[in-house]
């Protein structure tokens, strides 16, 4: 089935918001096994917002809107689209009992009449009940086709999606669709798929799609199949093969999995505690680790340690080091996570050191040029990395590096 998503809002064509929705829908929709050909951006324009939904339902299946539900006079998707199919708009009750009981504690003391707009439906449709906004999302049914309009705020449209548009979508699904998540990270891209190559020209049943991140590459395999069990089967030796050929690059195989979250489960399964100690990353490292459910357990301390005054004072780096071989050095790195570790008496530290630029470089240490330590259990690995892009790139970088080379040093001490 051919899936198309329509975003909605003349907010979005001037760049005043991120669109993160379309990657999120779209991420779904694959996990779906749905085909997606289009992705179309319409600001509030109710001509124009018509030729799109004329020409989205043309070509596709499932239309998605998001975006355009509120109360407001601009707020057109919903009377554009049901205009376009023929669907005349009705007071839905139930709707406006909820937007009213979900208005009555608000900050207004009265409920202006522009919100019971919201209550209004098109004949015939689907409801769905959104309990963190006043805008419900609507599933408007005609003959093959579905068009799904949804809220624009991702607080609303992330759960009513998940909740309630996924279980509705996968059940239109004629075969049964099964996705396996690979995540690698310590691997370009391009060397990825030139690994898989051979994989990747023969595929039919399942599918294999690549996914660039930010020091990362996702793959996810797609298998239909007439029932769970096929899909599966079908799916199991391609990521088998996968994990065979990229071994330790493979950090996860789970679709909710990040990395701070696969290193947090490797500290809980060998019972160890790590300490962070950051210089040109500046705590991200250590935000990273604290936003896993479950970092008390393992995270002892962060120092955040930019000059070489801090990384005296508090990692006990020795003024000789600092003197002889400079702040960005691998002697640096090196006595940073050891230092952390003897300061915190934990089991493991990360350190990070580098020049994240755009000032700061020279010809020997050149702007992007990040030393990275780990030391787990007495053993210490150091890394140099030469990071390319701006300062938050080389520092978004030498972020993912550091919690790799963490999760590969465990790996290492308890192989």
């Amino acid at each position: 089935m051919i899936v198309e998503l329509v975003s909605v809002g003349t907010e979005l064509l001037l760049g005043n918001i991120v669109n993160t929705n379309t990657q999120f829908l779209a991420e779904q929709c694959a996990a779906l096994g749905l085909s997606m050909y289009h992705q179309v951006t319409v600001g509030d324009n109710e001509e124009r917002l018509a030729e799109v939904v004329r020409t989205a339902l043309k070509r596709s299946d499932i239309v998605i809107f998001t975006g355009g539900l509120g109360p407001t006079e601009d707020d057109l998707t919903k009377e554009v689209c049901a205009k376009v199919m023929g669907l005349p708009l009705r007071e839905d009750s139930h709707t406006k009992q909820r937007i009213e009981a979900y208005l009555k504690n608000s900050i207004f003391k009265e409920i202006p009449d522009n919100n019971w707009k919201q209550a209004m439906v098109p004949k015939g449709a689907i409801v769905l009940d959104n309990p963190n906004g006043t805008a419900p999302g609507l599933i408007l049914e005609s003959g093959n086709q579905a068009v799904i309009l949804l809220p624009g705020p991702p607080s609303e449209l992330y759960p009513l999606f998940k909740q309630q548009v996924y279980p509705y979508l996968k059940k239109l699904q004629p075969e049964v669709i099964r996705s396996q998540m690979v995540k690698i990270c310590g691997v370009g891209e391009s060397q990825v798929e030139d690994q898989l190559l051979d994989l990747i020209d023969q595929q039919t049943n399942p599918t294999i799609a690549t996914y660039a991140k930010t020091g990362e590459v996702h793959l996810r395999v797609t298998a239909r199949g007439k029932n769970e069990e096929e899909a599966k089967r079908l799916t199991k030796p391609v990521v088998k093969e996968i994990k065979n050929r990229f071994g330790e690059h493979v950090y996860s195989v789970r679709e909710e999995e990040t990395l701070e979250m696969a290193v947090v489960r490797l500290l809980q399964k060998y019972e160890l505690t790590v300490t962070t100690a950051e210089s040109c990353t500046g705590g991200l490292i250590a935000g990273r680790i604290v936003n896993v459910p479950g970092a008390s357990d393992v995270f002892r301390e962060g120092f955040v340690t930019y000059s070489n005054k801090a990384k005296r004072k508090y990692l006990d780096v020795s003024k000789s080091t600092l003197k002889k071989y400079g702040a960005v050095s691998s002697e640096t790195a090196r006595e940073m996570a050891i230092g952390g570790v003897f300061a915190t008496d934990c089991d493991a530290c990360v350190a990070v050191t580098g020049i994240a630029g755009p000032d700061g470089g020279s010809e020997e240490k050149p702007v992007g040029l990040v030393y990275i330590a780990a030391c787990v259990k007495g053993k210490v690995t150091v890394k140099k990395y030469q990071f390319r892009g701006n300062r938050a790139k080389v520092r978004e970088m030498a972020v993912v590096r550091a919690l790799d080379l963490l999760r590969r040093s465990i790996l290492e001490q308890y192989r």
